[in-house]
């Protein structure tokens, strides 16, 4: 069967795949092969952040694919994030400018504000810097006018589209009903365990595509707790892959995709970078979907404890 990467429409009518390789917790002298490898695979999506520090690596290997004839800047669609201590105004720019010098390009497909909270700016290396009761230092910058900074680099055609991460729905509201630009993009968490369908509703309506983070539960991620249950060890989901001949990681990233979800499982090894993409020669029945829908917990994995004592700290409403 002929393999083709699904996508979606963003408001300014470019295509996002709605698969791509996710790069957060990959090391820089990890990340440049693996983003390699998956391009040479098909992968056309590269998820990555300011404060992931490996942007300039992903840059090479896009830089040496470009080069070498393979493929063109337009073929790969590229998504980063503003950290928190770029939000004031007079900083947003330069967060923007840090992210198009590092990845070696002259614009960005997609651009998120990678958290509502903003904290203190100490300098370029400092990216959680603290106070004395070793909390984090935060800023009183309202995300409104980092959005309106961001506009304008879109005027300036650095940026193609803009949107938000980690934004609950009143979050989100307010920067659709104090924009020029809306909203193209919505980064969160979400996989079989939690759907996010209520967050999911508003932004389908508000015409705005969802990106799921974290999509096969992130077996990997800090702060994990015993009695957390594991998605990926969840027997109906081992019998749905075991009907269909695949992995259940590759049944939670096609389920993501079918419910409308672009994912972005990360991945620094080979064979899980292809089992990641071998996704798109199958289809799963309605009977797989709603067992899959049904192992909807509501269970957020990432609190973001970091910013619990900031006022736009967004995981204090449901959704």
């Amino acid at each position: 069967m002929v393999q083709f990467e699904p996508s979606v429409t963003l408001n300014n009518g470019e295509k996002m795949p709605m698969l791509g390789i996710g790069t957060w917790q990959s090391k820089p002298n990890e990340v440049k092969d693996a983003v390699d490898y998956a391009l040479d695979l098909g992968y056309r999506h590269i998820d990555t952040a300011y404060v992931y520090g490996n942007e300039s690596e992903i840059g090479e290997a896009l830089v040496n694919k470009f080069k070498n004839g393979k493929l063109k800047r337009e073929d790969v669609f590229i998504t980063t994030k503003l950290w928190c201590t770029f939000h004031h105004p007079s900083k947003v720019m330069e967060g923007v400018k840090k992210s198009l010098e590092a990845l070696h390009t002259d614009y960005i497909d997609l651009f998120l504000i990678h958290l509502p909270a903003s904290i203190k700016f100490v300098d370029d290396k400092t990216n959680f810097p603290k106070g004395p009761d070793g909390k984090l230092l935060l800023d009183n910058v309202d995300f409104i006018d980092t959005w309106k900074e961001l506009e304008k680099a879109v005027d300036q055609g650095l940026l193609k589209a803009i949107g938000v991460s980690n934004f609950n729905r009143a979050q989100i509201q307010k920067v659709l009903d104090n924009s020029r630009i809306k909203p193209a993009n919505l980064q969160v968490e979400c996989h079989a365990y939690f759907m996010q369908k209520p967050l999911f509703d508003f932004c389908q309506k508000n015409k705005i595509t969802f990106t799921a983070y974290g999509p096969l539960g992130s077996p990997q991620r800090m702060g994990i707790k015993a009695d957390d249950p594991v998605l990926l060890e969840e027997p109906k989901l081992k019998d749905i892959a075991n009907r269909h001949n695949k992995t259940p990681a590759q049944i939670l990233n096609r389920f993501l995709i079918e419910r409308g979800r672009v994912t972005i499982p990360k991945s620094v090894h080979r064979d899980r970078i292809k089992e990641n993409f071998d996704i798109l020669d199958f289809k799963l029945s309605e009977e797989d979907l709603k067992e899959l829908d049904a192992m909807d917990k509501t269970l957020r994995y990432f609190h973001q404890d970091h910013i619990q004592h900031s006022p736009d700290y967004p995981f204090n409403d449901p959704y």
